[in-house]
C-alpha cells in the first residue's frame, strides 16, 4: 500500500487521507500549480484556509488535477474572527465560490479565539464557537460539507461542543512537531474519537536548524524533515507538511522507516523550538 492510501476513519464513517499538503504562505497564483504536481506525485489531501488568501488557487488545482474530484479530500478553515452563525455561514458559501466547488470534504474551526486575541486573553468564545459550529452543521445538512472539525482547540474548546451540540468535532488540528509536542491533548482528543492533525511538523522550519535532530536523521541517513514527517506518523496522526516544491513533496512522503521507542522518547523530550522570525505568528506564541 501506497503512504498515500493509508487514511484514518473518523468518527462520522468518512476516511482522511494520513498525508496532506499544507499551502500556508503560497501565493494564490503558485498554489494551482503546487496541487496540481502534488496530485500527480499522489497527494489526495489538501489543506488551506480562508485566512491562507489562496482558496481561489486551490480550488483551481482541484478542478484541473488528473484525478477525479470526489477522490481528492479538500480541507479548509473557517477564519478564526467568525464566532457569529451568519458571518460563518456566509464565510463558507464565500469558500465554496472561490474554489469552485459543489462541497468540500471538511471545514474546520481556525482557532477558538480571534487571533488578535491569542496568547493575550482568556476567553475561549464558547458562544461564539457554538455559532460557527452550528452554521458548520447546517452547511453539513445542505450537502455543502462532508465533516466538521476544529483546530488548536484545548480540553475546555473540545468539551464546549461535545456537551452542547449535536455533533462531535470530526478532528483536531493541533501544533505537533519535534519540540512541541501536546500529549495530554493529542491523547484526550484521540480517547474522545476525534482524528488529531499535525501541522507544521518541521516546526516552521525551525527543526532544521537544530542539531540534534540533524544527528538523530543523519543516524537514520534521512532528511530532517522525513525524520520529523516520520516522528508525528508516529504519534497516529495526520501530518500536514507544506511546500510548493514538487522534489520536497516527494520527499516529503518518503518515509518507509521506522524511528526506534528509545529514539521518539528522546525526540519526545525535546525542548520548545526557537521559531526564529516566524515566532511573531501567534501560533508560535506570538501577538497581533
Amino acid at each position: 500500500m501506497s503512504i498515500f492510501d493509508e487514511t484514518f476513519t473518523m468518527n462520522n464513517g468518512i476516511k482522511i487521507p494520513k498525508l496532506a499538503l499544507g499551502v500556508w504562505e503560497i501565493a494564490d497564483d503558485k498554489v494551482a500549480d503546487a496541487v496540481e504536481n502534488a496530485v500527480a506525485i499522489g497527494y489526495r489531501h489538501i489543506d488551506t484556509a480562508q485566512a491562507y488568501g489562496n482558496e481561489r488557487g486551490v480550488g483551481e488545482g482541484v478542478r484541473k488535477a488528473n484525478v477525479s474530484r470526489e477522490n481528492i479530500f479538500v480541507n479548509s478553515k473557517v477564519a478564526a474572527e467568525h464566532k457569529d452563525y451568519d458571518s460563518a455561514k456566509k464565510s463558507i458559501d464565500e469558500t465554496l465560490n472561490k474554489m469552485g466547488l459543489d462541497y468540500l470534504d471538511m471545514m474546520i474551526i481556525h482557532n477558538p479565539q480571534p487571533w488578535v486575541e491569542v496568547n493575550q486573553s482568556k476567553d475561549r468564545h464558547f458562544e461564539g464557537n457554538l455559532e460557527a459550529w452550528r452554521a458548520m452543521e447546517d452547511a453539513v445538512k445542505a450537502g455543502k460539507l462532508k465533516t466538521i472539525g476544529v483546530s488548536s482547540f484545548e480540553k475546555e474548546d473540545l468539551d464546549n461542543l461535545i456537551k452542547n451540540s449535536d455533533t462531535k468535532p470530526a478532528v483536531n488540528q493541533v501544533q505537533v512537531h519535534i519540540g512541541e509536542t501536546p500529549m495530554d491533548l493529542i491523547k484526550y482528543s484521540q480517547d474522545n474519537g476525534i482524528v488529531v492533525e499535525a501541522f507544521s511538523p518541521i516546526a516552521h522550519g525551525a527543526a532544521m536548524n537544530d542539531p540534534m535532530i540533524k544527528d538523530m536523521a543523519a543516524k537514520y541517513n534521512v532528511s530532517v524533515p522525513q525524520l520529523c514527517i516520520r516522528y508525528d506518523w508516529q504519534l497516529n496522526v495526520v501530518v500536514l507538511p507544506k511546500t510548493g516544491n514538487p522534489d520536497h513533496m516527494k520527499s516529503n512522503a518518503d518515509i518507509d522507516f521506522e524511528i526506534s521507542a528509545e529514539d521518539m522518547k528522546t525526540l519526545m523530550a525535546v525542548d520548545q523550538m526557537n521559531y526564529g522570525d516566524a515566532s511573531a505568528f501567534p501560533v508560535f506564541g506570538g501577538k497581533i
